[in-house]
């Protein structure tokens, strides 16, 4: 079962070990727990359904509740609290494009909004309803998830847009094929997700982003169908696909989405290297990319991120040992550990360890071999169940990410990490802040910045610190270079910030392509644009 008010699956818990709770308490002092209000609670306060009866919608009050939020931090706090100021009317699990088209039939008659909802992942607030005087449906696209047809000949899969990462990879995988798009949110996100807010995956390096494995699909809109045919290229004009690839669903819903696959890999592999400093791990990873070097994945943590996960790591022993040996080799109090794939061939392999060699010489960097990168690969996925258990111990973590030109990463990374950590200074509050850099290109780089802080004596105080800081962030990521998403896509979180980077002409463009779509504001009001 789903957890209502956290990530991911009850089965599933992240254990911190004890050093974890000691760690945080000498860096920011001891946490404060908060009490959870209960899903009974919760389900009492939800209000009568305003929508008019239809067979494709339910009304009732767990699944509302269930899909009241998404999972950025503000929508977790809402959750724990029970403090949740609006809930979608009712919850409609379309299971074909003709299931689709009616509802946005119903839509239309009965001047309601509609929100496209797949995994209920979103960081950014995409899929929370707004209090508005129409009736709001949520549209939860799960049951579409299946592949419709695979095209071997032209390696062209199509699914549903609402089939998660594990059965499209699934799926593929009894047919020899995957699409190689991981995301942080792979076990919970779904493929049309990722194209309506133009994801990344952890394997970007090898296998592209979202833009680059979507071939084309169908957009259901008020209007009619908007398919966009596959073409290996074409230069016929603007590019359709790029009305659906980041559109936010607010222009249609998309209902069958068609990406292009690869052959699954004779062999993967990842390790670890660890650099003596920032500096030389990051000109490493350019270096790497720029020079066209076959890996699928380059992942460098700076200086505190790699304190940081060696100390809640556990296993104090075997990481003394590990520093200790480190430390002999060069890499001492400023080391910065990167996590690299490799994927392809065993000749491909090869050839790809023998280029990589020379160049972890010229960086200095200690190459550790792949029983941490192992370590890594078990738990790819299990990062955003930390949420949970800092909570435990009193305390919340939340990330924000961008994106920028290598000549801009370190002054970008610092400004942000130090606008962040005396953001609370005023409360005389510490904030633990840390950053990765998570993909590579030869213009540059993403980078995805952590920080902890401690609970406030209050759900309202403790959402009010994190408002401030999301502040603080985005606008010097806006104002320093950056783009406000790298991965996470605008929602209603970001927002307020997207002009900057689109300038007036460029909101105007998007204005104008959501009242051709949908004149009346049906669509996902407030998400993309304000």
């Amino acid at each position: 079962m789903r957890r209502w008010n956290g990530w991911g699956d009850e089965s599933k818990t992240m254990e911190l070990p004890h050093s974890a709770g000691q760690f945080l308490s000498q860096t920011i002092g001891t946490g404060q727990c908060l009490q959870d209000a209960s899903l009974t609670d919760v389900i009492s306060q939800v209000p009568s359904s305003r929508l008019p009866e239809h067979p494709l919608v339910s009304t009732d009050p767990q699944t509302r509740v269930r899909h009241a939020k998404g999972q950025s931090l503000p929508d977790y706090l809402a959750m724990r609290s029970g403090e949740i100021s609006c809930f979608p009317d009712g919850v409609c699990f379309p299971e074909n494009r003709q299931d689709v088209e009616d509802i946005l039939a119903y839509a239309k008659t009965h001047n309601v909004e509609l929100i496209p909802y797949g995994g209920g992942t979103s960081v950014a607030g995409h899929i929370n309803p707004n209090m508005s005087s129409r009736a709001v449906l949520t549209v939860d696209m799960s049951h579409m998830n299946q592949l419709l047809h695979l095209d071997e000949n032209s390696q062209i899969a199509t699914f549903g847009a609402g089939t998660p990462g594990t059965m499209v990879e699934a799926q593929l995988l009894a047919r020899g094929y995957t699409l190689g798009h991981f995301p942080q949110s792979f076990e919970l996100s779904t493929i049309g997700g990722w194209v309506a807010s133009r994801s990344s995956g952890q394997q970007s390096l090898r296998y592209g982003r979202i833009e680059q494995l979507f071939a084309g699909g169908n957009l259901e809109t008020f209007d009619g169908s908007l398919t966009v045919p596959t073409f290996p290229a074409s230069s016929a004009g603007p590019d359709l696909r790029e009305i659906l690839l980041g559109s936010e669903g607010r222009f249609g819903i998309l209902t069958d989405v068609k990406v292009r696959v690869s052959r699954v890999a004779e062999k993967e592999q990842f390790g670890v290297i660890f650099f003596p400093s920032w500096q030389l791990a990051s000109q490493f990873c350019k270096e790497v990319v720029q020079h066209r070097i076959a890996l699928s994945m380059l992942r460098v943590s700076n200086r505190v991120e790699t304190q940081t996960q060696l100390k809640l790591a556990g296993h104090e022993t075997s990481i003394k040992w590990l520093e200790r040996y480190l430390s002999l080799r060069g890499c001492k109090d400023n080391k910065c550990m990167l996590t690299f794939g490799l994927t392809g061939s065993h000749s491909q392999i090869s050839a790809t360890k023998r280029q990589l060699k020379s160049v972890v010489k010229q960086y200095k960097g200690v190459n550790t071999g792949t029983l941490l990168g192992k370590k890594w690969q078990a738990n790819r996925f299990r990062s955003p169940y930390l949420r949970d258990a800092l909570w435990q111990l009193g305390y919340v973590v939340d990330t924000f990410e961008t994106a920028t030109d290598w000549g801009n990463v370190d002054e970008l990374m610092a400004k942000v990490e130090d606008e962040i950590r005396h953001g609370l200074t005023d409360k005389n509050e510490q904030i633990h802040v840390f950053t990765h850099l998570s993909h590579v290109y030869a213009q540059g780089c993403s980078l995805y910045t952590t920080y902890i802080y401690r609970n406030g004596s209050s759900y309202e105080e403790t959402l009010a610190r994190w408002k401030k800081l999301k502040h603080l962030a985005s606008e010097t990521i806006i104002n320093n270079a950056g783009t406000i998403s790298h991965q996470h896509g605008v929602g209603k979180d970001h927002a307020p910030y997207l002009s900057v980077e689109k300038g007036v002409l460029g909101m105007k463009l998007l204005a104008n392509l959501s009242e051709h779509f949908d004149e009346q504001q049906q669509l996902n009001p407030g998400t993309l644009l304000e």
